[in-house]
């Protein structure tokens, strides 16, 4: 299996609760986007994480952070990508952060891998999400805690096939 980094930015915690999860299924430790170096973003898979806030924004740490992925070259790499929001409070937001996460991936020549079905899902509207999937893994702990785990592990077992 690939090399793999989880970076993540976290405000109240569900974050970086996620992140250590799904980096604890990978071996490996969750970095805060506060404390990544550019060689962190080194990996054969490479696993990003944001809550979304106010109006579809990344959290406040990727929000100044996000600036160190334009002095990384992302092609052919593989990057998986998580959000966490609030489906029923920010409907029309949900997991904003997640899409901008990918599209910044994109962007530096990422290959998306990990995307997820939106179904099941009560949201009105996702930047993350075009024809029915996520770009990645959309978690709600303020409304669905009891779904957290069953999704990270799916999609866990998910990367671990893409990154093979």
């Amino acid at each position: 299996m690939a090399n793999v980094k989880v970076i993540y930015g976290s405000s109240t915690g569900n974050t970086e609760s996620a992140a250590a999860v799904i980096a604890g299924a990978f071996g490996t430790e969750a970095i805060n986007i506060t404390n990544a170096k550019p060689e962190d973003f080194e990996a054969g898979l490479l696993i990003l994480g944001s809550s979304t806030w106010g109006l579809g924004e990344l959290q406040d740490d990727w929000a100044t952070g996000i600036a160190m992925l334009d002095g990384i070259d992302l092609t052919g790499r593989k990057v998986a990508v998580f959000g966490l929001g609030d489906q029923s409070g920010f409907g029309d937001t949900f997991v904003d952060a997640m899409g901008i996460l990918a599209d910044k991936a994109k962007e530096r020549g990422a290959v998306l891998v990990g995307e997820t079905s939106a179904e099941g899902y009560a949201h009105t509207a996702s930047s993350a999400e075009k024809d029915g999937k996520f770009c990645g893994l959309a978690l709600d702990d303020n409304n669905e805690p009891d779904k957290t785990a069953d999704r990270i592990s799916q999609w866990v077992d998910l990367l671990k096939q893409v990154s093979a």
